[in-house]
């Protein structure tokens, strides 16, 4: 169970969390209706499920709100995200938390169970290059339960399609740039309010001596995933939704 000793407007951040994402990816809640939808459709509406790099809890939030049985791991490493998830969930006897590097190849022992209904993930692994995105798809393999779920909503870029990259990119920051004209909170302007609170100034000082401003790593293909998921051993992979930025891969054990 999360825990929390202050007074903090806990619901504030995770919404303002929320409308900084969407403005980076306004069909962010398409996106997880989609995958909630799937995993009611392969493990049913009381799945146990692993939130993974979890940040605030977004997933989980809307999958309580969805599935009231359903139960939640979260599992990240940013001290300043989980305190606003921790901060966010106290009190709810369905969600725990784990703090965990997920590089390290001893991660998965610091869970409270050794397999889920489904392991759910968005906006995260893109920090990740393919060498440790590999080895962590093989040790979500060994996570996921016979005829569980995995799914992976990210950036995954198409190389193959330079045109439509460039066009779909354009287009997407112009109409970022005039939000944010109208007061749109960007990733940089976010974690500088969360900085200058008092309970998150500690944390978010702890989060960039582990991330630095911003970790990115490498955006392979849809294709490229599906595949890995493949060999890491899930019978089944492929996109079930998709934006012109923003691919949801499914994979089932």
């Amino acid at each position: 169970m999360a825990e929390t000793t202050t007074d903090t407007d806990w619901t504030a951040w995770q919404a303002s969390w929320d409308r900084q994402q969407e403005w980076y990816m306004p069909d962010r809640e398409e996106r997880f209706r989609v995958m909630l939808d799937m995993v009611e459709a392969i493990v049913g509406p009381r799945p146990r499920v692993l939130d993974l790099a979890c940040g605030t809890g977004s997933i989980t939030d809307r999958l309580l709100k969805r599935f009231p049985e359903a139960t939640s791991t979260g599992v990240d490493l940013d001290p300043a995200l989980l305190a606003i998830a921790r901060g966010y969930f106290d009190g709810d006897e369905r969600v725990g938390f784990v703090t965990a590097d997920l590089k390290d190849p001893d991660w998965a022992g610091q869970l409270p169970y050794d397999s889920y209904d489904a392991v759910l993930t968005a906006t995260a692994l893109h920090w990740l290059h393919t060498e440790p995105l590999t080895a962590l798809y093989r040790r979500i393999g060994g996570l996921v339960r016979e005829g569980g779920v995995f799914m992976n909503a990210d950036h995954m870029i198409d190389t193959e399609t330079p045109r439509i990259n460039a066009a779909e990119r354009a287009h997407r920051h112009a109409t970022m740039d005039r939000a944010k004209a109208e007061g749109a909170l960007d990733w940089a302007d976010w974690w500088a309010l969360a900085a200058k609170d008092p309970v998150l100034a500690g944390p978010t000082a702890e989060r960039y001596k582990i991330y630095g401003e911003h970790a990115d790593g490498d955006m392979p293909s849809a294709r490229w995933h599906a595949d890995t998921l493949r060999e890491a051993g899930f019978g089944e992979a492929r996109a079930v939704w998709a934006s012109p930025s923003d691919t949801l891969v499914l994979a089932v054990k």
